[in-house]
Parts: C-alpha cells; structure tokens; sequence
C-alpha cells in the first residue's frame, strides 16, 4: 500500500526528531527564550531549565537527548553539572555555551565528553547542526 504524506505531517525521520527532547539550562532567561524559539523553529521539542539544580529536580535528565547548558551559574556550573551526571552513568550527548569559557574549560569539559563547546555569541546554525548530530548518536 502506499503511504501518502499529508501537508500537516512530517516525515518518518523528522517525526523521530521531533520526539527527542532537547534540555536547556542557563540562567539568563533571554538566552533561555531564544534557545527554546531556535529549536522549535527548527521542530524539535524543548525544555528550558534556570539552574542545573531544576533540571536534575524534573527528572527529565534520564529522559534528555541532548542537553545545552551555561557553564557560569549560580550554585551548580555546567562543568560540575557534567561531572555528576557522569557519576551517576547519565550519557546525555552535552553542548556547553558560554560567555565568559577559557582554553582551560574547553579542554576540561572536551576531556569530559562535550559534544561541543560554544562561545556566546555562536552562530546559531553551527549549534543546530550540533544538536541535531547529537541526536543521531
């Protein structure tokens, strides 16, 4: 039988993308909105986070395809944040953003397992296209 695709459906593969949850973490909620309308713009399902601390309280860091998270917040930074989902076997592929990321950082949070590791600004396709690779792992 053949499938026809209806103008309001997605393809097979874009479906699957679509039901991949991409968690946001930054504490600046201006960051937080335009990560969230960036995604979605390009279809993908988001969940914007103010603190590391709130996203580890959701639960949904078992559930996560791809976390995009600050590395400077308040309480918990992205890096300690990488180290203990680490510690508790928590393979979320991670893209670490940052305004203020040294060389040392970089090295540290690559060594750890990033995906990639962005400086504010970055070019917003650049990240899309990270994303959307991290999700295909």
């Amino acid at each position: 039988m053949l499938q026809r695709q209806c103008g309001n459906q997605l393809p097979a593969e874009r479906a699957r993308e679509t039901s991949k949850l991409i968690a946001i973490i930054d504490d600046d909620e201006s960051m937080q909105d335009s990560l969230r309308d960036l995604m979605e713009a390009a279809g993908l399902v988001v969940r914007c986070f103010g603190s590391a601390g709130e996203f580890l309280e959701s639960g949904l860091h078992r559930q996560a395809a791809c976390l995009i998270t600050d590395i400077l917040m308040p309480k918990m930074s992205g890096l300690e944040l990488q180290t203990m989902l680490k510690d508790e076997e928590c393979d979320i592929p991670i893209i670490f953003i940052t305004a203020y990321g040294d060389a040392n950082m970089r090295i540290q949070a690559m060594r750890e397992g990033a995906v990639e590791f962005l400086t504010k600004p970055f070019d917003h396709q650049l990240l899309l296209k990270t994303v959307r690779a991290a999700l295909d792992r």
